[in-house]
């Protein structure tokens, strides 16, 4: 199979396969949204909810919920790196674990074995945290990675398994959406944390949370609008286990892209549908990588062939690496606003 060719099926999607994909793009605000998509797709709502609901019992479909800007909201992140002895990495990957700020956290083929996310508020030090759980981890090297420039977000996994490896789609969201100088309000908080739960796979998905709020679907709507103009919100959406889905595989192109070139790569690589992720990031004499793309797979023969779709079209002759995940540490939704991380911070740091 050659990077550029589909799935041997031919045949068109089912409604089911078609409801999977849409609810990964967006779950409108309104009052009875599943009606809505069921309609799109041609389903009634009574047979899309149980679609939903027999794909969440199935552990597939992890949560429906809202997905936000970290930066933003005011939250620094980064992705870090760090070297690890081999027989001390999983004794210091429970330790980078046990910070509410990781999100994820893997073991990949590379020197730098050891690679997580984190994210802290506004008020706290991001480098002094990393820094303590390199001390704490047992790491020989860390370095941060944070986002310089943002060319694309969003996982959407082709349910159909027909699309082309290099088929192409505008990102939904990019730097471009982002507004850091956004004024985050209080009833701002309280929606975030109202929407980053899980919502029920019901009729009126969001009525608890206009209760909680005190306001109808429409005012709730209204606002909902506002944070995603300042690019505080991004959608509300499905997120499915990769893994449950059936993408047991991912891996992770670096490209050594020039940086005259880096603005127009990234552009284009961003394009690729089958990219989630695509990030400008720093470089270190031991890393000379600008742009990192995310893909996924039903096999490493999947992924591996998009990584080449992209090399193939935009890449030839950029020195790169692929990156894989040989273990899952960890994998959470992030969770804005919480106790939890204030008190890590006071045990460790004396914030």
């Amino acid at each position: 199979m050659t990077a550029t060719t589909p799935a041997p099926e031919t045949t068109l999607p089912t409604a089911r396969e078609q409801l999977l994909n849409r609810i990964q793009k967006n779950i409108p605000i309104v009052q009875r949204p599943y009606q809505v998509i069921a309609e799109e797709v041609g389903l009634s709502e009574a047979g899309a909810l149980a679609i939903l609901r027999e794909v969440k019992a199935e552990g597939v479909l992890r949560q429906v919920s809202a997905i936000f800007d970290t930066r933003t909201l005011g939250y620094q992140s980064s992705l870090v790196a760090a070297v690890h002895d081999e027989d001390q990495l999983d004794a210091g990957a429970e330790i980078v674990n046990g910070h509410p700020g990781v999100s994820h956290n893997y073991r990949r083929n590379h020197d730098f074995n050891l690679w997580y996310t984190i994210a802290v508020p506004p008020e706290s030090d991001l480098e002094a945290h990393v820094q303590k759980l390199h001390e704490l981890s047992g790491a020989r090297l860390t370095r941060l990675m944070p986002t310089l420039h943002l060319f694309k977000i969003g996982v959407e996994f082709d349910m159909t398994g027909k699309e082309d490896w290099n088929a192409k789609a505008a990102p939904q969201y990019t730097s471009e959406q982002r507004n850091i100088g956004y004024e985050v309000t209080d009833l701002d908080r309280a929606f975030v944390t109202e929407f980053q739960k899980d919502l029920p796979v019901t009729e009126e998905p969001y009525a608890g949370a206009c209760a909680a709020l005190g306001l109808s679907i429409d005012e709730v709507a209204a606002h909902a609008e506002k944070m995603k103009a300042a690019g505080a919100l991004r959608r509300v959406s499905a997120v499915f286990r990769h893994q449950k889905a059936g993408f047991t595989f991912n891996a992770m192109g670096v490209w050594a892209v020039p940086q005259d070139d880096v603005a127009e790569v990234g552009r284009q690589m961003a394009e690729f549908k089958a990219v989630s992720h695509c990030y400008l990031r720093p470089t270190y004499p031991e890393w000379p990588y600008t742009i990192f793309t995310m893909v996924h797979g039903r096999s490493k023969e999947e992924a591996f062939g998009k990584i080449r779709a992209i090399e193939e079209e935009v890449a030839s002759g950029v020195d790169h690496d692929i990156l894989y995940s040989t273990k899952e540490y960890k994998k959470i939704r992030l969770e804005f606003y919480k106790p939890e991380f204030y008190e890590w911070e006071q045990a460790n740091l004396g914030g």
